[in-house]
């Protein structure tokens, strides 16, 4: 059974960092591009970063560009979202989700995400 399951969320200060875990298991880690997505209350989800399979390949959404940093570790099927400068704006559930024949968000479409993590940005 594919398991998806994210921690590290947080209420923070505006400016503030976080970092999120993923933690995958029942499939292949390593054969699959991963995802960061999240839903922010009231709106629809949103793509905002992408990993290669190798992990040397990132992709960012314009909203999370050069404020985020998307990584893995293959060895220990995990993967991560460093986030920093954190604004009122990215409070959101933030799910980590696997390519597949399933739910469009953006470009692509999802099979797998997990139950998400709460990030809240509050002073």
């Amino acid at each position: 059974e594919v398991q998806l399951v994210e921690t590290g969320g947080a209420t923070v200060r505006p400016g503030g960092s976080l970092r999120l875990t993923c933690a995958a298991s029942g499939f292949i880690f390593s054969n699959y591009e991963m995802s960061w997505i999240r839903q922010a209350p009231g709106k629809g989800p949103e793509w905002i970063a992408a990993l290669n399979r190798r992990g040397d390949l990132e992709y960012y959404a314009q909203s999370v560009r050069g404020r985020s940093t998307i990584s893995r570790d293959n060895s220990k099927n995990m993967m991560y979202l460093q986030l920093n400068n954190l604004k009122p704006e990215d409070t959101a559930l933030y799910y980590c989700a696997r390519p597949g024949p399933g739910k469009k968000i953006g470009t692509h479409t999802y099979d797998n995400w997990g139950p998400g993590t709460q990030v809240t940005v509050s002073s």
